[in-house]
C-alpha cells in the first residue's frame, strides 16, 4: 500500500476501534472521543490543537449536527483540520504557497 492508502486505512480503523466500544458503532461518544484523543494524539503538534481536558468544547466543535456524538464525517473533518494545522506549522502561514503563484 502507498503512504496515502495507509493513512486513509489508519484513520478509518482508529475511528472504528474507538466508536465500536459501545452500542453506537458508527458514532463516537464523549468518552470514546476522550479515549481516542488521549491514546492517539501524542505529538505536541497535535496535542496543542485538541486538549483532552477540554473534551466538552472539542465535542461541541466537532458535533456539527448537534446530536451529542461525532460521526465519521465529523471526525474526518477534524482530521483534515489537524492536517491543515500541521501543514501550516511546518510550512508557515503563507496562504499563497502551493497555489502556483510567483509573488
Amino acid at each position: 500500500m502507498s503512504k496515502l492508502d495507509k493513512a486513509i486505512v489508519s484513520i478509518v480503523e482508529v475511528f472504528e476501534e474507538y466508536a465500536g466500544k459501545d452500542e453506537q458503532k458508527s458514532q463516537l461518544s464523549t468518552a470514546e472521543l476522550r479515549d481516542l484523543i488521549k491514546a492517539e494524539l501524542k505529538s505536541p503538534e497535535f496535542k496543542d490543537k485538541v486538549d483532552p481536558e477540554n473534551i466538552k468544547e472539542v465535542m461541541e466543535e466537532l458535533d456539527k449536527n448537534h446530536d451529542g456524538e461525532v460521526n465519521f464525517r465529523e471526525f474526518s473533518q477534524c482530521i483534515a483540520g489537524l492536517a491543515r494545522g500541521y501543514y501550516k506549522k511546518k510550512h508557515g502561514n503563507d496562504e499563497r504557497r502551493g497555489r502556483g503563484r510567483d509573488k
